[in-house]
């Protein structure tokens, strides 16, 4: 116990300073893309073939990225000798609407702000249930390590419950697969209303 103690005071303060202070990311990181057509050659279609989930569609040079189902494999970019996506840092992509997640020319699908109901409804604590609908894990390994010390979660009076009834909404991991259709729909009914609902990852968001 004395050992455990003592490495933990080695280790210092541990957490993010996000969202006041600058967010350390790796160098791997691949963040928000930017699209710009006006690099397209004519004719040039190796992103689109290259797109493992038909994420981009292409024609005259009209360049559009549906980041619903994007992966950030970063197989367009390396293809396409003109760049035309290209991967920033920009962490920040969350947005209220599908629609939403549908780029072309640089234009950045970030939702303005909170919708003024939802910060009043919700703006000092958010209980979720967290609902796994046949996903690989991926996606649930970055909910669960946001618990840790290092994002806590919790500070932003957000937090994961074990039942839908002391939840606000559901966040749902996985493309929903047909064992999973009805276990799903059982825990939205289980959540009384207001309620939200958020989508996670491309699988969530279009099926994988």
């Amino acid at each position: 116990m004395f050992k455990t103690m003592m490495a933990r005071i080695k280790q210092g303060y541990r957490t993010v300073p996000f969202p006041d202070g600058k967010v350390s990311l790796p160098e791997r990181f691949r963040g928000l893309p930017r699209v710009d057509g006006s690099r397209c050659v004519e004719g040039c279609t190796k992103c689109v073939e290259a797109c493992p989930t038909g994420a981009i569609s292409h024609e005259d040079r009209d360049v559009r990225l549906d980041l619903g189902r994007c992966l950030f494999c970063d197989d367009c970019r390396r293809e396409c000798p003109q760049e035309t996506i290209r991967f920033t840092r920009e962490h920040s992509l969350s947005v209220f609407r599908r629609e939403e997640l549908v780029m072309r020319d640089n234009a950045i699908p970030r939702s303005a702000a909170v919708d003024e109901n939802i910060k009043k409804l919700f703006g000092r604590s958010l209980k979720l249930r967290q609902v796994s609908a046949g996903g690989c894990n991926g996606c649930e390994m970055d909910t669960n390590v946001l618990g840790t010390i290092v994002f806590d979660l919790g500070r932003f009076g957000i937090q994961f419950v074990a039942s839908p009834r002391h939840a606000d909404g559901i966040l749902v991991t996985g493309p929903v697969t047909k064992n999973m259709r009805l276990a799903l729909q059982k825990t939205y009914d289980a959540v009384p209303p207001p309620k939200l609902v958020i989508a996670l990852g491309a699988c969530a968001i279009s099926g994988g």
